[in-house]
């Protein structure tokens, strides 16, 4: 277990525990259903919805991580940056992407304990069945490696 010396930096994280060693079960599992997830879903799409679901739930780790590796898939900085106001800057996103992106929204904040039926036909209009369900997937996925991230503190910038 490691500490933080806060005295010094009182915002300052370090890892508490690596979970990897820990549960390697569940860490190996975490992965296959990774790998699962992003099965048919757009290698670009997907990290556009592993960054906006990390930047919803704080996680620095994988902003870190799903930043770089978006622009190792050729993603544009301006989309990068403007991901976090895609509703103010529809035109740089498409309506495929916008679709999944609200979706992503809906799924993470979950904010009436549900889905809204307007988002979910929003992302029906633009997926097949199949790949809504491999969104969701991803979507699902992502949101639990931030938990894992963030309970953890993993560090950014180690990936």
């Amino acid at each position: 277990m490691t500490t933080t010396n806060t005295t010094e930096n009182p915002t300052a994280h370090a890892p508490r525990l690596r979970m990897a060693e820990l549960a390697p079960e569940v860490y190996k599992s975490m992965i296959a259903l990774d790998a699962a997830s992003r099965k048919g879903i757009d290698p670009a799409l997907a990290e556009l919805v592993k960054i906006r679901a990390s930047q919803i739930n704080h996680c620095a780790f994988c902003l870190d991580m799903h930043t770089k590796d978006a622009r190792k898939n050729g993603e544009s900085e301006e989309r990068i940056y403007l991901l976090s106001a895609w509703e103010e800057a529809a035109g740089f996103f498409t309506e495929k992407e916008q679709a999944a992106l609200a979706l992503t929204e809906a799924v993470t904040v979950l904010t009436d304990g549900f889905v809204p039926d307007a988002v979910y036909a929003r992302a029906a209009a633009h997926f097949e069945e199949a790949e809504i369900a491999q969104l969701i997937s991803l979507i699902i996925t992502i949101n639990a490696w931030n938990r894992i991230a963030v309970t953890t503190r993993m560090a950014p910038g180690q990936v």
